[in-house]
């Protein structure tokens, strides 16, 4: 078969990525599709193989811009030119399984989340948005929306990351949905021969400092308890989140895979105080030996079992993270690394393979009997 894999942009390596590079290794002869391509942000992996972008990438500063221009994406998508593919498999979490197939073509989106910032989120981006920004999202999202809900009918098999995002696909797309968990790099976390470093003392913090992963909770969490947090990564809400941080709380911006593994293994807990579709950083947090305390919400009720693997507390607020915190230094819960590490294999990239390549035979099948 002749594979296209649509991307909604290539500008870093998040979870949306590693999920990519493991359809890649499946199809090692796929052509990509996106609209904005950064090379040198991205793996060898996704590099080797041949990359065709939208208009977008020649548009002024999209390589930094690009969210910018998603009112242009849709028109973007629709130009793409993908005759002869027998298989199309889109990535979805930014507009991209709105292109245009033909009859004979087979497209599966694999979908993280319906737009965060269209449907669920919309109202707290619109609080977060400056002026021009909000502006043009009370402008551009009815038409967006719409255009996002039909193109749901483009697609001919839908497969999902968590319960949590069949559901927002139920809601917004009309449409049903496969359970497949994404890749997660577990052996890279677990520590060599099992020999798990003693805690050090600190609880981290991971991910993108955006308004919705909050990791406002876990600074104010640690600066009322005067616990030491690390903060490894680097967004928007970098400079207020700075603003608001006490004498134990350390910013360490974006770390290598070494470096995010190094200090993973020897936390205390991982933080994890928002609310994700699924949420790949506390498996790896898992792999890594450590528990986590995480808001019982959204993937984290699929990834961590309270008391056992970590502690999910019920309010998004610092109080209640604040109770958690102190639960888990109470020593009533134990925590064994090797349970932890073994719990993670769940979600490894073998079994997200084997279920995607269930998954694409079934897919097939019914299209050939239809």
């Amino acid at each position: 078969m002749r594979v296209a894999v649509v991307h909604y942009w290539l500008v870093g390596m998040r979870g949306g990525e590693k999920v990519l590079e493991a359809i890649l290794d499946l199809f090692p002869e796929a052509d990509i599709f996106t609209h904005v391509y950064v090379p040198d942000a991205v793996s060898p992996t996704i590099r080797k193989h041949k990359v065709t972008t939208s208009f977008i990438q020649k548009l002024p500063f999209a390589a930094t811009a690009y969210p910018k221009y998603l009112p242009l994406m849709p028109l973007a998508l629709e130009q793409l030119d993908l005759r002869g593919y027998d298989l199309v498999i889109s990535s979805e979490s930014g507009p991209a399984k709105g292109v245009l197939t033909g009859t004979d073509t087979v497209h599966i989106c694999y979908c993280h989340t319906p737009m965060r910032y269209l449907w669920d989120c919309y109202q707290h981006y619109l609080e977060k948005a400056g002026t021009v920004s909000r502006l043009a999202l009370r402008l551009f999202s009815p038409y967006l929306r719409m255009w996002d809900a039909l193109t749901a009918q483009r697609v001919d098999f839908f497969a999902a990351n968590s319960h949590n995002a069949v559901r927002r696909i139920a809601k917004h797309y009309r449409r049903t949905a496969e359970i497949i968990y994404p890749p997660v790099d577990v052996r890279a976390f677990a520590p060599k021969k099992g020999d798990y470093p003693a805690p050090e003392g600190y609880y981290l913090y991971v991910g993108r400092l955006v308004a919705y992963k909050r990791a406002d909770l876990a600074i104010q969490s640690c600066n009322q308890l005067a616990r030491k947090l690390i903060i490894i990564g680097d967004g928007p809400e970098h400079k207020a989140l700075k603003s608001i941080a006490g004498p134990t709380v350390t910013f360490l911006g974006k770390q290598d895979e070494a470096s995010l593994c190094r200090h993973m293994q020897r936390c205390n807990a991982l933080l994890f105080p928002g609310e994700e579709d699924f949420g790949i950083i506390p498996v790896e947090a898992l792999a890594a030996g450590r528990p986590v305390i995480a808001f019982g919400a959204g993937g984290a009720l699929e990834t961590i079992q309270h008391g056992k693997t970590g502690l999910l507390f019920s309010e998004q607020t610092s109080s209640a993270l604040c109770a958690a915190i102190e639960e888990f230094e109470n020593g009533r819960h134990v925590f064994e690394p090797d349970r932890l590490t073994l719990e993670a294999e769940r979600f490894s990239r073998n079994k997200f393979q084997d279920s995607f390549k269930r998954f694409l035979e079934e897919c097939l099948n019914k299209k050939n009997q239809a």
